[in-house]
């Protein structure tokens, strides 16, 4: 894989948040992906958000697997903890670096084939034991590295650039990821910045299991007549359920919640979510209305985009294994090997 610096040097005027960092700070190397794919937009989505959130780069670790949208980590925070897993076993990997070290800020990177299909068990799992992370999936329908073929979220009756016709039924992974218990779920078009940033930016404030899903057009493979994740198409289908934004942390504020106005949800660290609710009686807090508001927009051909699902209770793994406060990975040897004595006190609860 080709690999290409960026010059460090930059305008000395350029913006900078509170930490000191400029945008530049919060990019990679050199995109290598075809001109105009829409992962790119993603990487430039996810450098905007990080950056107005003001988080230190050295305490995000991102994470991906194998396939176009897992070489995008290269081109995006290039100065944080990265790792490129082997085919759809991200999930686990970051799980496990989750555990031992719950004081980074974790940011699962994936794509439809990598998700979708050898590793959907991998996903399941981990959005359903509550990791805490966002876990973004950039969809496009199509397997890019190989020329192509369909993927497991390519709907039925779409057309590949050769004018195949899928007759499989694609799998929804917002759906999925609502059916599981991820508390924080919500859908966007890597063409849409102003709705992506303020997502990308709750996800990563969220606690427990975020997920993202991103349309995100193949300009190669998959941006024709007949794909129902083309550009066109996406945006003739776009139905977006509110307006994002996120304030910085201040006392929870509490309206109320009716059709045409805004509520504030409040997040577990303090800051709020404001969601102007544009659809009729729509709920983001209530699962099984997401879920069935999902559906019937499917019944109809329309993508629903925006934030469908938020838990401001959620919890994550550590909360559920009741682990110490300390990270593992920093525990000194004592607490590791308590001695025999500790060891005999737990076998005698134990008959």
């Amino acid at each position: 894989m080709t690999y290409i610096l960026k010059p460090q040097l930059h305008h000395p005027k350029l913006a900078t948040n509170n930490l000191g960092f400029t945008r530049r700070d919060y990019e990679g190397s050199v995109s290598t992906l075809c001109a105009g794919c829409g992962h790119d937009s993603i990487s430039s989505a996810i450098i905007q958000a990080v950056f107005e959130l003001e988080l230190p780069p050295h305490r995000i670790a991102k994470l991906s697997g194998i396939g176009c949208s897992s070489k995008t980590p290269d081109y995006f925070l290039g100065a944080s903890h990265g790792f490129n897993t082997v085919h759809g076993r991200m999930p686990s990997v970051l799980t496990g670096a989750n555990l031992a070290n719950k004081d980074l800020i974790y940011l699962g990177v994936s794509g439809d084939g990598d998700s979708a299909s050898i590793g959907l068990g991998q996903f399941a799992h981990a959005v359903r034991r509550g990791v805490n992370m966002l876990y973004i999936v950039e969809n496009n329908g199509v397997y890019g590295l190989t020329k192509g073929q369909f993927s497991a979220t390519s709907d039925k009756g779409s057309k590949s650039k050769k004018g195949v016709v899928n007759h499989d039924a694609g799998i929804d992974l917002v759906g999925v990821a609502l059916q599981l218990g991820a508390t924080f779920v919500g859908r966007s078009f890597s063409g849409d910045k102003d709705q992506l940033v303020p997502l990308i930016k709750a996800g990563l404030a969220h606690k427990g299991a975020a997920f993202i899903d991103v349309i995100s057009p193949c300009v190669q493979f998959n941006n024709h007549v007949g794909s129902t994740k083309s550009f066109d198409y996406v945006r003739e289908h776009n139905e977006a359920v509110n307006r994002l934004d996120v304030i910085p942390p201040r006392a929870p504020i509490h309206v109320d919640y009716a059709p045409g106005e805004t509520v504030m949800v409040t997040q577990h660290d303090g800051s709020i979510l404001s969601l102007h609710k544009l659809a009729e009686l729509y709920d983001p807090s209530d699962r099984a209305q997401a879920l069935g508001f999902l559906q019937s927009k499917q019944a109809k051909g329309e993508i629903v985009t925006g934030l469908l699902y938020v838990d401001p209770q959620a919890g994550d793994l550590h909360e559920a294994l009741d682990t110490v406060d300390t990270p593992l990975n920093a525990l000194a040897g004592d607490a590791l090997t308590p001695g025999s004595t500790a060891l005999a006190k737990i076998n005698a609860g134990l008959r």
